[in-house]
């Protein structure tokens, strides 16, 4: 027998499904469309057969709402409204939040699918269950007696949910029967007791059930814009974490025995040795997106106290293409940056810590000055891209084949650019020196804190300063920052002190006009609620004058050399980073994290 329930406008009516007709009144009674085009969709009898859920067939129509400011009337716009028209909870569907081995115990994928929910959190007392259909309760009180739960309902996006009840338990099925493979068929769930019996019957590398999670994970991935994945063993579990936008989030535990299974394929896929697990190995991987773009993966692995630790870094084709204001550059750090790299000879470095974009910086340089009348040859440790305008060397150390032997090599070859990985120690800067000295442009990398240490790491090596005068060009420091999310960051006020002391602590001891007002993150949808999308570089560059030339010496003063390169027009990484904030792209507490304090000097 069917219940009756109560709709937004008062009437009772038996459970049913929602109706695109009563969807276009309800929003024509909140004055969100234009009663005409609602009147016309009505008519439209092809929208009322084949299952599509109305909400869905609203958000093809691609409406803005009447009332002003006209805002896109999207699905999840559309479900958004729905929850508050019925009185429920919105919930948008995270998957970097939900235990997928939790939730897909709560029920079995048929069941889900024939009443299109799906669990989305569950804990001793409650089961959080999504739907889009408010009116559907035929199942709550069964689901609640069968697992003894209270049942929470949720409104979310029929297309996430239809989505995730195919990935949620695939997923699950996946693990549990790489699992079952690992114990021999036994259906023991205990994890401990799968890692015991894995360390007795390896996981075939190439068992479907490995070959669905692996790929699901590089598209996950792709998907959430991750910049590296980190497939770690622990005592009892594996843990799987995306690093997005700088910042690690944890993605999913997997049994031991599987994640071993898992390491294996991507070593066999990496061209890797799948039998060496004592040594640390490097290897590459290109595969496609479901759009079908190429995406090239760079595979690390490291021998831990659990077993193999993965990292696979991602690399997008299309950050070679980048335009420099896109990195981050102002106008005056692009003319610096060209005025050093358009020299036909010399030393351009780049430094800052791992991952603050120093490869996306040279690669991009070198994209562009990678002309057909030019050759470009670059000595890596590894390549981290193989980029089809230049002539790349790979560093093997097994056979004495270093950074100085490569960039002796490569003079041999008529280059006009040479790029070196990195400048680690005096044979490699003497090289550099010496490709400077005939006539070569040499790219190179350093790490140092900021551009002026270069100058003096380079004379702690032993480079005579008469010759690092004579050919370095200039340096530029780098660092990354998370961007705010255009769609939802929030203008706010310096009237509070707390917010006044934070600029000044950004730009102390500089003195710097503080802007009336900031942005801060708030979190939607289109940043997956975390309030920033992407990172933006902050930079130092330095060029070298006649002035600050004269300053080289065998014991150079840092406070005297940071001095001089500010009175020649450079600006500090904080500086930079505080131009970043007061144009509304970052925040102060980012600029903070990275960027390290400013010193005494001139201001």
């Amino acid at each position: 027998m069917q219940q009756a329930v109560k709709t937004p406008t008062g009437e009772a009516r038996a459970e049913q499904r929602l109706i695109l007709s009563d969807m276009l009144d309800w929003l024509i009674a909140d004055k969100l469309v234009d009663a005409s085009a609602a009147e016309g969709l009505k008519k439209e009898r092809r929208y009322y057969r084949g299952g599509v859920h109305p909400l869905a067939i609203i958000a093809d129509q691609k409406w803005r709402t009447a009332t002003a400011p006209p805002k896109l009337l999207s699905l999840e716009a559309l479900t958004e409204w729905l929850a508050k028209r019925v009185g429920m909870d919105y919930l948008h569907i995270d998957p970097l939040k939900i235990d997928f081995a939790a939730v897909t115990e709560v029920m079995s994928s048929a069941y889900a699918t024939r009443f299109r929910i799906l669990p989305v959190a569950v804990n001793t007392k409650e089961a959080t269950i999504a739907t889009a259909e408010p009116y559907v309760r035929e199942w709550e009180t069964e689901l609640a007696r069968i697992i003894k739960r209270e049942i929470r309902r949720v409104i979310a996006s029929p297309a996430d949910i239809e989505r995730y009840q195919v990935e949620f338990y695939n997923l699950a099925k996946s693990i549990k029967g790489a699992g079952k493979a690992a114990t021999g068929g036994s259906g023991l769930s205990n994890f401990e007791q799968l890692v015991e019996l894995g360390k007795d019957k390896q996981l075939d590398a190439n068992d479907a059930h490995i070959v669905r999670i692996t790929d699901w994970l590089w598209q996950y991935a792709f998907e959430q814009r991750a910049s590296d994945i980190h497939v770690e063993p622990r005592r009892e579990m594996g843990i799987v974490r995306f690093r997005i936008d700088g910042v690690l989030h944890q993605v999913y535990q997997i049994p031991a025995a599987v994640l071993v299974a898992m390491t294996s394929r991507i070593k066999i896929l990496a061209r890797m040795d799948v039998v060496e697990k004592r040594r640390p190995q490097d290897g590459r991987i290109k595969t496609r997106t479901i759009a079908g773009e190429e995406v090239e993966l760079r595979i690390s692995t490291l021998p831990t106290a659990f077993g193999e630790k993965l990292v696979m870094r991602i690399f997008d084709p299309e950050v070679l293409v980048r335009d420099f204001a896109e990195l981050g550059f102002s106008e005056d750090d692009a003319r610096r940056w060209q005025e050093m790299t358009n020299r036909p000879n010399g030393i351009v470095l780049v430094t800052g810590p791992t991952g603050s974009g120093k490869t996306t910086t040279l690669y991009s340089t070198l994209k562009t000055l990678a002309t057909p009348d030019v050759n470009v040859c670059t000595i890596e440790d590894p390549i981290e891209m193989v980029e089809g305008s230049f002539n790349q060397m790979q560093v093997q150390h097994q056979i004495d084949l270093g950074f100085a032997d490569g960039v002796r090599a490569l003079m041999r070859q008529d280059p006009d650019i040479i790029m070196v990985g990195e400048i680690r120690d005096l044979e490699t800067a003497e090289m550099a020196v010496q490709a400077a000295l005939t006539g070569h442009l040499v790219l190179s990398t350093l790490h140092t804190n900021d551009a002026p240490s270069a100058v003096a790491r380079l004379l702690e090596l032993g480079v005579p300063p008469y010759l690092l005068s004579a050919t370095l060009n200039g340096v530029m420091a780098q660092r990354l920052v998370r961007t705010l999310c255009k769609h939802c960051k929030q203008k706010f006020e310096l009237n509070r002190a707390e917010d006044q002391q934070a600029w000044q602590a950004l730009v102390s001891p500089w003195t710097s006009k503080q802007p009336a007002r900031l942005y801060k993150p708030v979190g939607c949808l289109e940043c997956r609620m975390t309030g920033f999308t992407g990172r933006i570089g902050i930079y130092e560059t330095l060029v070298l004058t006649p002035a600050f030339k004269a300053l080289v010496g065998a014991s150079p003063d840092l406070a005297r050399l940071r001095d001089q390169g500010v009175k020649d027009g450079m600006k500090p990484l904080r500086i930079s980073g505080a131009m970043k904030v007061g144009a509304g792209l970052t925040t102060i507490e980012e600029v903070l994290k990275v960027a390290p304090p400013l010193r005494n000097g001139a201001a």
